[in-house]
C-alpha cells in the first residue's frame, strides 16, 4: 500500500477512502488554505460521501491513478470534504454549482481561490474525455492555464459569484401563512402526481415522504379523499417495488425508473427515519395494518444492521459490493432455484417476478440484465388464488423462503457500512422510533429511541450544553448545524411524548435555548445553518427547501409551535411566527417544495389542541385512554401526561398550567384545550376523541 496522505488522521469513512491516493489530500482547515495562499495556486475541492456510488467510481478512476494525481498535485491545493460531515462546506458549495451549471450532485468539484472563493464547478470527471464529458487529463491543463494566464479575469469572476452567492442567501419575507397556501401545495402534488405507479413525477423517483406527511395532514383538515388516496396508493407502490428489501427489509435511497423497481441501491438512515414516520402515520389515519407492517419491517432492519452496541445509529449501507453497485441484492434465477427446493422456488418466481432472463433491463443496453430485483407485481391474495393455494399458507411458504434467502445472501460480500453517528440523523430516527413506539403499541421502538438520545445528550454534547454533530470510534467532533438542533429537538419531542420522561422535555426545552442564541436571525427571522460559535463561512445560509430531508427551518418552525404550546410560552409562539413570515414569500413561489414547512403552518392554523391526561401511569383506564389516542392520526396536538401519582409532578414545574389538573374520582382523566378555550375534563377515551375530532 503506498504512503498515506494527510486524510489518514480522520474519522469520516469516506475520508479515509481517499488517504492513500497519490493526490496530496488536506482535509477542510486553515492549514489547507495558508498552503494555497503560500503557493499561489487554486484549491481543488472535492465533496462527496461514502455510500456515493460515483465517488467511489471517480476514487478510483481518477485519484488513485498516478497521472491525475500528478496534475493535481502540480496545479492545486486539494481538499476532500465528507458532505455528511460538514453538510455547511457542502450546502454552500452546492449552491454555487446549481448557479453556475444549473445542476449538482455527487462527487462534487469545485476550484476556488486561496481566500475560498469559487470559480469553477462541476461534477463527477472521468480521468479521459468521453461522450462529450471532459476528463481529468484535460481539465487540470485547462484550468492551469486560466489561473497562470488569466488570473485578473479569474479572481473577478470569483468576486462575482461570491457576491451572487452572498445575495441569494437572502429570503424573500411576506405576510402571514395561510390555508390558500397549503390548497397550493396539495393541488401542485396532485397535479404532479403519477396515478399509475404512486409518487410525484417521472424518474428518477425519490420517496420524499414529508410529501406523504402533508397530504394526511391535508386529507385530515378538509376531508379530501384525493389527498389519502395519494398516500395509500405510493405507499404501497414503494412497498411493492423493488425499491424496498424484501428480504433483508428497509428502502433503497430512490427508484431508476417511474415503477419503483430498479432503485440506487444504498440504504441512507434518514430514509429509514422519514418513511418510518410516514407509514406510521398512514397507519394511523386508516388501521390498514399493510401500512404498520411495513413501519416494523423498516425499524426491524434499523435496528439489527444500523444500530451500535451503545445505541446510536450509523449513517447508511452503500449501494456497492465487490466494486458493483447493487450486486448484494439482486438475483439470478438458477441462485434462487439452487437455494430452495422446487416448490418455493416456483412460489417465489411467481410472487417476486423472477424471470431466467433477469426482470429489468440494464439502462445502457436496453437489454435484460440477467438478473432479478425482487419486487411484488401484484397483491399477495391475487398470486395465491392464482396458484390455488390458500393465502395463510401462501404467505406462510413465502416467508420461509425469504428467510432462507435472506440466510443464502448474507454469506456474500456486504456492502460498506458508514458506521459514523451524526446528531440530526439520530434526531430523525429517534422521532420515528418514538412516533412508531406509540402508532404501534410497541415499547421495544420507545427502548431504542431513549437508548440513542441519552448517547447524544452523553457523548455529544459539549460541557457548555451545545451540541456536536459527529461521533465516531470514541471521537466527536464538529460544531453542530441547524439540522442537528432542529431534527434532535424533534426527537425529544416525539420521545416525551412516548415514555413521559420529563428528562427529554427539558432537555428539549435546554437545547432550543442554544439554538435561538446561537442561531436565530434577530433582524430577519428564521435560523442560519450555521452557529455564531462555528467556522465563519464564505456566507451564513438560511436553508428552507424541503429535499431529501426536511429542513432545520421547517422542523423548527413545528419544534417552536409544539414547545409553545407545551409550556404556555407566548415568546416561542410569536417566534414560529417570525419564522413563517420571514420565509412566505419564498415558499409561496413554489410551494410543493416546502411540504414539511406547510405541515407546521397547517399545524398553527389547527387551531393545536393541548391535551392533558392525568392518572395512574400504571393503571388499565390510563392505558386505556392513551392507547385511543395513540392509535388515531391527531397531527395538531401536544400531549402531556400529570402523575397523579405523584405528590409534585416535575411536568407541572415545566409547563406552568398542569398544577390544578388531576383525575376525577381517581380515574384517568383527560383535558382537551383548543383555541385559548377549554372543554370539561373526561374521563370517557370515546369522548376525547370526539373533543379532537369536532372542529
Amino acid at each position: 500500500m503506498r504512503g498515506a496522505n494527510r486524510l489518514i488522521g480522520e474519522k469520516s469513512p469516506y475520508l479515509l477512502k481517499h488517504a492513500h491516493n497519490p493526490v496530496n489530500w488536506h482535509p477542510w482547515g486553515d492549514e489547507a488554505f495558508k498552503h494555497a495562499q503560500k503557493e499561489q495556486k487554486p484549491v481543488f475541492l472535492s465533496i462527496g460521501y461514502s455510500t456515493c456510488h460515483w465517488c467511489n467510481v471517480m476514487e478510483e478512476e481518477s485519484f488513485a491513478d498516478a497521472e491525475v494525481a500528478a496534475l493535481m498535485n502540480e496545479t492545486f491545493v486539494s481538499v476532500k470534504v465528507d458532505r455528511e460531515e460538514r453538510p455547511d462546506i457542502d450546502s454552500i458549495y452546492m449552491a454555487v454549482s446549481m448557479m453556475l451549471t444549473g445542476g449538482g450532485g455527487w462527487p462534487l468539484t469545485i476550484i476556488m481561490t486561496p481566500e475560498r472563493k469559487p470559480f469553477y464547478a462541476g461534477t463527477y470527471f472521468p480521468k479521459d474525455s468521453r461522450f462529450g464529458r471532459i476528463g481529468m487529463m484535460e481539465l487540470i491543463p485547462r484550468l492551469k492555464k486560466a489561473w497562470e494566464g488569466q488570473k485578473d479575469d479569474v479572481l473577478a469572476s470569483a468576486g462575482r459569484i461570491t457576491e451572487a452567492l452572498r445575495e441569494q442567501a437572502g429570503q424573500s419575507p411576506g405576510g402571514e401563512l395561510d390555508s390558500p397556501m397549503l390548497a397550493a401545495a396539495y393541488e401542485g402534488l396532485a397535479e404532479n402526481f403519477d396515478e399509475e405507479h404512486g409518487g410525484f413525477g417521472t424518474a428518477p423517483k425519490f420517496p420524499a415522504p414529508h410529501n406523504l406527511s402533508f397530504l394526511l395532514r391535508h386529507w385530515r383538515r378538509t376531508g379530501e379523499e384525493k389527498a389519502l388516496n395519494m398516500v395509500k396508493r405510493t405507499l404501497r407502490a414503494m412497498r411493492r417495488g423493488g425499491v424496498f428489501d424484501h428480504l433483508g427489509f428497509g428502502f433503497h435511497r430512490y427508484s431508476t425508473d417511474p415503477e419503483w423497481i430498479v432503485p440506487h441501491f444504498e440504504k441512507m438512515l434518514y430514509d429509514q427515519a422519514m418513511l418510518g414516520i410516514a407509514y406510521c402515520e398512514a397507519y394511523q389515519a386508516t388501521q390498514k395494518e399493510e401500512f404498520a407492517e411495513t413501519a416494523q419491517l423498516i425499524f426491524t432492519y434499523v435496528l439489527r444492521d444500523l444500530t451500535d452496541p451503545g445505541g446510536q445509529f450509523y449513517c447508511a449501507e452503500s449501494a456497492d459490493s465487490d466494486g458493483e453497485e447493487g450486486k448484494f441484492y439482486v438475483w439470478e434465477e438458477d441462485e434462487i432455484r439452487r437455494a430452495l427446493d422446487r416448490q418455493k422456488a416456483d412460489l417465489v418466481a411467481a410472487f417476486f417476478d423472477v424471470r431466467a432472463e433477469g426482470n429489468f433491463k440494464e439502462p445502457l443496453t436496453g437489454e435484460p440484465a440477467g438478473t432479478n430485483i425482487l419486487h411484488m407485481k401484484r397483491p399477495p391474495a391475487e398470486v395465491a388464488a392464482e396458484l390455488k393455494m390458500p393465502e395463510k399458507e401462501f404467505l406462510k411458504n413465502i416467508e420461509e423462503a425469504r428467510g432462507r434467502l435472506f440466510d443464502v445472501r448474507n454469506r456474500g460480500v456486504r456492502p460498506d457500512m458508514d458506521d459514523k453517528v451524526l446528531t440530526d440523523w439520530n434526531g430523525l430516527m429517534i422521532a420515528a422510533l418514538a412516533k412508531g413506539a406509540q402508532a404501534l403499541d410497541e415499547p421495544g421502538y420507545a427502548d431504542a429511541a431513549v437508548a440513542a438520545a441519552d448517547f447524544i445528550l452523553k457523548r455529544m454534547r459539549k460541557a457548555d450544553g451545545r451540541l456536536l454533530h459527529r461521533w465516531r470510534l470514541g471521537d466527536a467532533a464538529v460544531e453542530a448545524t441547524a439540522d442537528d438542533y432542529a431534527f434532535f429537538i424533534w426527537g425529544l419531542l416525539e420521545l416525551y411524548e412516548a415514555v413521559f420522561d420529563t428528562r427529554y422535555l427539558r432537555a428539549a426545552l435546554e437545547l432550543n435555548r442554544v439554538f435561538i442564541e446561537d442561531f436565530w436571525d434577530a433582524e430577519g427571522g428564521g435560523f442560519f445553518l450555521t452557529s455564531t460559535h462555528g467556522e465563519q463561512m464564505l456566507v451564513r445560509q438560511k436553508n428552507i427547501y424541503d429535499s431529501a430531508i426536511p429542513s432545520a427551518n421547517s422542523v423548527a418552525m413545528l419544534n417552536l409551535l409544539r414547545l409553545g404550546g407545551m409550556t404556555a410560552d407566548a415568546g416561542l409562539l410569536e417566534m414560529a411566527g417570525r419564522l413563517g413570515r420571514a420565509f412566505s414569500g419564498t415558499v409561496g413561489q413554489s410551494p410543493t417544495a416546502y411540504t414539511q414547512f406547510l405541515s407546521a403552518v397547517d399545524f398553527a392554523l389547527g387551531p393545536p389542541a393541548e391535551v392533558v391526561i392525568a392518572g395512574d401511569p400504571k393503571a388499565p383506564d390510563t392505558e386505556s385512554m392513551l392507547e385511543a389516542l395513540r392509535g388515531r392520526f391527531f397531527p395538531n396536538k401536544v400531549l402531556i401526561f400529570r402523575a397523579a401519582t405523584e405528590v409534585n409532578p416535575d411536568i407541572d414545574e415545566i409547563t406552568g398550567f398542569t398544577k390544578e389538573l388531576r383525575g376525577i374520582e381517581g380515574k384517568a382523566t383527560a383535558y382537551v384545550c383548543r383555541g385559548q378555550k377549554c372543554e370539561l375534563p373526561t374521563t370517557d377515551p370515546e369522548e376525547m376523541l370526539r373533543l379532537l375530532e369536532a372542529r
